[in-house]
C-alpha cells in the first residue's frame, strides 16, 4: 500500500495514509463538486440581462448604459481582490468597459443565507452609488420585494439562461443615507433590482468520459452543486450523468426525515442550490445505505462533509486549507480523471495484496509440514533444514510477496466489474481453502521427495539437497500460477512485469550458486546432485504446483451463466 500511495503522486493524487489508496477500491458512490471539477476552472462572463429594457446581452457586443450599470453593480458587489473563478470573470469583464475600482470599500456583508447573498458598501464619495448585492436570482428578487409579474419574468429569463448550461446570478444596488446607520440584514436594503449575470462555465474536455468510466465500474457520480437546479440538469446532460432530470435541492433535503432522504439519495444524481449543512445530510444518508462515499471538496464549507465521507478528496489548486486538512486525499491538478486512475490503483493494489498473501499462505505450509512431519513420525533424518535454509527461503519469498506482487498488472476487466463490498472479508472461505490446499498438496510432493531419497538410503546431505531444491523449485512455479486466479500461466506469460522476472531470476542464480559452488555448498551442508536427482526434483515440483491451472480451467467452465460477462472491447486506456 505504501508503494501504491507513491504511485498515485504520479497521477496527480496525494494521500496522507497508505491504506486510503486499498480503501478506494470500495469506493460505490463519488459526490463531486460541479465548478472546476466536472466543468473547467475558469469562467467566462457571457451575457447579461437588464432588468430596465428586459433585454438580454451578449458581452461581445456594445454595451447600453443600462447593460453597463448591471456589470457596475456586479463588480462593486465583488471582493477588490477577488479568488474566486465567477467573481474574477466578473472583474474580467469589468476592467475591459471600465477603470479599475479605487474607491474604498466601508463595509462587507459576508456570502450568507439560503440561498446565499453578498453586499458591499462603498464610502460616501462613490455617491450615487453606495451599496451593491448580488448572489442567487431567488434571493435578491426576494430582498428586492418585486411585484409579483415582474419576479416572474425575471425568474422565467434566469431558467432560459440555466438551461443553456450557465451560471446565472441576480445583482442589486441601493442608496443609502450617511446618516443613517447600516442595517444588521443585508436584506434589509432598500434595494433595486438591477438585472442578471451569466457565466459560461462548460465541462471540461475529458468530464463525460470520466462520468462513463465511473459508471462502468460500478460507481454511481452524484454531483451536488450550489448552481440553480436548470444549470445543474443542463451540465449534467452534457456530460451525460444518468437520471440527470431527476433532482433535489438543498431545501428538500433539509425538509425530508431521514428514511425518505435514505430512499431518494440512491437513484438521484444531480443535487442542486445545496450548502453545507445539507451537504453532510446527503453524505450520511448514503453511508447509511451501505455505500463506500468518495466526497470531493475545495471550500471551507465543504470541511464537515469531507470529515464524514470515507474518503474525503480536496482540490489541490483551489482547495482550501481548510478542506486539504479535512481531506484523506488531494488531487494535485483538480482533475477528477485522477480519481479514475487512483481508484483503478486501489482495486489493483487489493488485487494483488490478496495475491500475495494467498501465496505467502501457501509456500510457508510445505515449509511447517517439512519440519514438523518428520519429527512427529520418527523419519530417519528429522533434523533436514537449518537456520541458513529457511533464512535462504524468506530471503527468496520476501521480496517476490511485496515487490514482485506489488508490482503485477491489474487482471482484464479490472474496472469493469462492480466495487467490492465494504463489509467484505479479505478472503472469502473459498479462496483461503484454495490457498491451503495449494500448500498441502505441495508439501505432498516434497515430502514424497524426502521419503523416497530417505527410502533409498542416501545420506542426510542429499535428502537434504534433494528436499530444499524440490522446496525452492516448487517455489517459483506457484509465483508463477499466483499471478493469476482465473488466467492461465501461458496468459499471464504476456504481462509485463519486470521486477517478478528479476527476482525468479535471481532465487534460480540463488539456487544455482548454493549447489554449484563447492564452499557456499559445503556452507549450506549440500552435495552436488545427478541429472536425474535435479529431474525427479523438477518433476516433483512441477506436479505439486501446476494442478491449479486444471482447476482454474474448470472453475471457468463451471461459472454460472448469470456471472458470465459478454467480450468487450478493450478499454484504450490502460490501467496505473
Amino acid at each position: 500500500m505504501a508503494l501504491g500511495a507513491a504511485r498515485m503522486v504520479k497521477f496527480g493524487v496525494l494521500t496522507k495514509q497508505p491504506q486510503t489508496v486499498e480503501s478506494l477500491g470500495s469506493a460505490t458512490v463519488i459526490c463531486t463538486d460541479k465548478t472546476g471539477t466536472i466543468t473547467q476552472d475558469g469562467m467566462i462572463l457571457a451575457r447579461l440581462y437588464t432588468h430596465k429594457t428586459q433585454t438580454i446581452i451578449s458581452l461581445t457586443e456594445p454595451l447600453s448604459p443600462s447593460a453597463k450599470d448591471v456589470l457596475r453593480y456586479a463588480r462593486w458587489a465583488s471582493e477588490l481582490t477577488p479568488f474566486d473563478p465567477m467573481e474574477q470573470a466578473i472583474v474580467l469583464a469589468y476592467e475591459t468597459q471600465f477603470d479599475a475600482v479605487t474607491h474604498p470599500m466601508e463595509y462587507e456583508y459576508p456570502l450568507d443565507g439560503t440561498p446565499p447573498m453578498m453586499t458591499h458598501v462603498y464610502a460616501a464619495d462613490t455617491r450615487p452609488v453606495r451599496v451593491a448585492g448580488k448572489g442567487a436570482v431567488e434571493r435578491i428578487v426576494r430582498a428586492c420585494q418585486l411585484p409579483e409579474s415582474e419576479a416572474a419574468t425575471i425568474l422565467k429569463q434566469t431558467t432560459q439562461l440555466a438551461e443553456q448550461g450557465y451560471r446565472v446570478l441576480g445583482v442589486a444596488g441601493s442608496d443609502w443615507p450617511t446618516s443613517i446607520a447600516y442595517p444588521d440584514n443585508q436584506d434589509d436594503f432598500d434595494w433595486s433590482f438591477k438585472g442578471l449575470i451569466a457565466l459560461e462555465n462548460p465541462p471540461k474536455a475529458n468530464a463525460k468520459a470520466v462520468v462513463k468510466q465511473f459508471n462502468r465500474a460500478g460507481i454511481a457520480v452524484k454531483m451536488i452543486t450550489g448552481d440553480s437546479p436548470e444549470t445543474a440538469r443542463a451540465i449534467a446532460r452534457q456530460v451525460a450523468l444518468p437520471n440527470a432530470d431527476r433532482m433535489l435541492t438543498g431545501i428538500q433535503v433539509m425538509t425530508m426525515t431521514d428514511s425518505d432522504l435514505q430512499t431518494e439519495v440512491g437513484p438521484v444524481n444531480v443535487f442542486a442550490r445545496m450548502f453545507p449543512e445539507a451537504k453532510l445530510r446527503v453524505i450520511r444518508a448514503l453511508k447509511t445505505n451501505g455505500e463506500v462515499v468518495a466526497m470531493t471538496g475545495d471550500g471551507v464549507n465543504d470541511g464537515p462533509a469531507l470529515k464524514a465521507a470515507h474518503i474525503g478528496v480536496a482540490m489541490g489548486q483551489r482547495g482550501t486549507e481548510v478542506a486539504k486538512q479535512a481531506a484523506s486525499l488531494v488531487l494535485v491538478n483538480d482533475d477528477l480523471r485522477g480519481m479514475v486512475d487512483a481508484i483503478a490503483l486501489g482495486r489493483r493494489i487489493y488485487q494483488n495484496l490478496k495475491k500475495a498473501v494467498g501465496y505467502i499462505v501457501s509456500i510457508h505450509i510445505p515449509i511447517i509440514l517439512t519440519v514438523a512431519l518428520p519429527l512427529l513420525f520418527g523419519w530417519k533424518y528429522i533434523n533436514l533444514f537449518s537456520p541458513i535454509h529457511v533464512i535462504f527461503l524468506e530471503l527468496v519469498m520476501g521480496p517476490t510477496c511485496s515487490i514482485a506482487f506489488e508490482n503485477e498488472p491489474a487482471e482484464r476487466d479490472l474496472m469493469r466489474e462492480r466495487p467490492r463490498r465494504f463489509t467484505d472479508t479479505f478472503f472469502t472461505a473459498g479462496e483461503l481453502g484454495l490457498s491451503v490446499v495449494q500448500g498441502l498438496v505441495i508439501a505432498l510432493a516434497v515430502l514424497f521427495v524426502y521419503w523416497q531419497a530417505m527410502q533409498a538410503g542416501y545420506g542426510i546431505e542429499r535428502v537434504r539437497t534433494m528436499t530444499f531444491t524440490t522446496l525452492v523449485m516448487s517455489n517459483i512455479w506457484l509465483t508463477l500460477v499466483s499471478r493469476s486466479t482465473r488466467d492461465s500461466v501461458l496468459a499471464t506469460l504476456r504481462r509485463p512485469n519486470a521486477l517478478l522476472w528479476l527476482m525468479l531470476g535471481l532465487t534460480g542464480l540463488l539456487l544455482g550458486i548454493t549447489l554449484l559452488v563447492p564452499p557456499i555448498r559445503t556452507f549450506a551442508q549440500f552435495i552436488s546432485l545427478t541429472g536425474a536427482d535435479l529431474g525427479q526434483c523438477l518433476l516433483w515440483s512441477v506436479l505439486g504446483v501446476v494442478w491449479v491451472e486444471g482447476w482454474k480451467r474448470i472453475s471457468a467452465d463451471g461459472q454460472p451463466a448469470s456471472e458470465s460477462q459478454p467480450p468487450k472491447k478493450p478499454d484504450s486506456t490502460p490501467l496505473p
